[in-house]
């Protein structure tokens, strides 16, 4: 899809033009992070276990890697603006319906409904600023994005715990209505994008399924083999779903080489930086979601805090990732290198991976507070730098699908880096809680009256809540849960090292000053200059030969 260049944008048009963007954003932040706090609680409530937990974030996280390239695809076929406005509708109704689950297998399914829409909003909100920025002003105004993540990020589990504690989770669906309201208002009155070249749309739509079928059989398995409710690791359902799976991504790989508008092209990969990038957005993803789904998880069942205290206690975390997004978009604008603050980025990518997977129950909360904002800042300085290398070098007709494929590996890398800690988090807790088992008996049968109750709570397989607990039981379960909790971040060390290598070889291009809107025009110019011999259109200036369109006119 081509786009009709238009006059350079003011400061104040450029900010009026983005407010609608942030705002979607924000929609799309807070709805997702308003219930991280209370998730314990929630799924507590909806008599769910750890698997159960683990699904209702990777269902969001799924859909939302599936949709992505498929909103990126169409992002090059279609009107943007209406996109990113009906991203907004379906996230919203589908957070909104959420709110009335009455089991985890309703909730599961409205969150993997809201991930259509969170994919949406993700890969258009960054090929839409493309349209309007170049990649060299793009860093400075991508720190806002990265500040309102920082800020949805800290605001919703602290908004999430205060109205879980008040008025019960399910509020915490309904907060984001009015606000979307607003973002749609807005989009609709500031947003203004330069008419699109109308051309005959193709979707892909084999190539949708079989993604789809391969990422799905993929994270089912990595879920529930391996569990006590599930199937051995060694079992013919373990070979059903991993051949189904390889089976899927080799007849992926062969649809998109024979389709006319392939989902995710596969000449991509020819990009150097592309394909770096890719797999340096994975770690990224991992950490970044990994971390906001278990370090709440930490803080509530390992530290028997409260739902409104696990939010402020996650503070420095999101405050890493605000300082980082923001003053290293503003450095990036300002003098144009990028490359150093990416390998810092991944370098402490690595270092809050590995001192997260070494915390205890009773470890010194300011030492966790560093680690976590060891690991904020990682993601803050690799998240959208990664998306905006790529979109610098990417061809200006390729921008929706190399932005969105980028962020569709994050978000996958995210999806199956929360499936693998998640299933190693719960087999950790199985295997503690055998070898703790007389330790939980005589805890228990010191509890009087109420040693039955809270022994039927543990032998349901319920998630409990630690801070109810009598506290010589309670000690014992947070430092069940603590350790495996930290067992599980070790998973993401190696994935950040990989991340911090494919950084290192990612090739040090300059950023460009001019908005993709110019740069295609730019590429049409050359090709015009190409198609005529070398040498011919100083002729032709010159009048020496006739050119076409020319035929009949005498200019002496």
């Amino acid at each position: 899809m081509s786009i009709t260049p238009s006059p350079a944008m003011t400061h104040r048009q450029v900010l009026e033009a983005l407010s609608g963007l942030i705002l979607g954003m924000f929609v799309s932040m807070l709805a997702s992070t308003v219930v991280s706090s209370s998730l314990p609680v929630i799924v507590h409530d909806l008599n769910g276990d750890q698997t159960a937990f683990t699904w209702v974030v990777t269902a969001t996280l799924l859909t939302t890697a599936i949709s992505t390239p498929i909103w990126g695809k169409l992002a090059d076929l279609v009107d943007r603006k209406l996109l990113f406005q009906l991203a907004i509708v379906l996230f919203v109704l589908a957070t909104a319906a959420a709110g009335f689950s009455q089991n985890p297998g309703m909730l599961i399914s409205f969150r993997a409904v809201q991930g259509l829409g969170a994919g949406g909003l993700a890969a258009l909100s960054q090929v839409i600023m493309a349209d309007i920025l170049s990649p060299r002003e793009r860093g400075k105004y991508m720190g806002l994005f990265g500040a309102v993540m920082a800020v949805s990020t800290v605001g919703g589990p602290l908004l999430g715990g205060v109205i879980t504690d008040a008025w019960g989770w399910r509020w915490n669906f309904y907060v984001a209505l009015p606000v979307a309201i607003l973002a749609l208002i807005i989009v609709q009155k500031t947003l203004h994008l330069s008419p699109a070249v109308r051309r005959k749309v193709s979707i892909d739509y084999i190539g949708i399924v079989l993604l789809a079928a391969a990422s799905s059989l993929l994270l089912i398995w990595v879920s529930i083999a391996g569990t006590a409710s599930g199937f051995p690791w060694n079992s013919w359902q373990t070979y059903l779903m991993v051949g189904g799976a390889i089976l899927a991504t080799v007849l992926f790989i062969v649809v998109e080489l024979r389709s006319a508008e392939p989902l995710v092209p596969l000449s991509l990969f020819r990009n150097r930086t592309f394909t770096l990038s890719v797999v340096a957005s994975i770690a990224t993803g991992l950490a970044m979601f990994g971390a906001s789904v278990f370090l709440s998880q930490y803080m509530q069942l390992a530290r028997g805090a409260t739902p409104t205290q696990a939010g402020l206690m996650t503070i420095p975390m999101i405050a890493g990732l605000l300082v980082a997004s923001v003053v290293i978009g503003m450095l990036i604008s300002r003098y144009g290198h990028w490359k150093p603050y990416l390998v810092l980025g991944g370098v402490l990518l690595v270092a809050g991976s590995y001192t997260l997977s070494t915390i205890h129950y009773d470890t010194n909360f300011a030492v966790v507070s560093l680690y976590m904002f060891l690991l904020g800042a990682g993601v803050g300085m690799t998240m959208q730098n990664l998306v905006l290398i790529v979109q610098n070098t990417c061809k200006p007709h390729e921008l929706g699908v190399a932005s969105s494929g980028v962020t569709f590996f994050r978000s996958l890398g995210g999806t199956i880096g929360v499936s693998v800690m998640g299933a190693a988090l719960a087999s950790k807790l199985v295997a503690l809680f055998v070898d703790r088992q007389a330790d939980v008996a005589k805890a228990i049968a010191g509890l009087g009256d109420k040693a039955q109750f809270w022994g039927q709570q543990l032998a349901s397989g319920t998630m409990p809540e630690v801070s109810t607990m009598p506290h010589a039981l309670r000690v014992i379960v947070e430092d069940i849960y603590a350790q495996a909790i930290s067992h599980s971040f070790l998973i993401a060390v190696p994935f950040a090292v990989v991340s911090l290598a494919a950084i290192l070889f990612i090739p040090n291009t300059p950023l460009t000053r001019m908005t993709n809107s110019e740069r295609a025009r730019a590429s049409e110019a050359d090709l015009a200059t190409v198609s005529v011999p070398e040498g011919m259109d100083v002729l032709a200036a010159t009048g020496s030969i006739p050119v076409p369109g020319d035929a009949g006119r005498d200019d002496r």
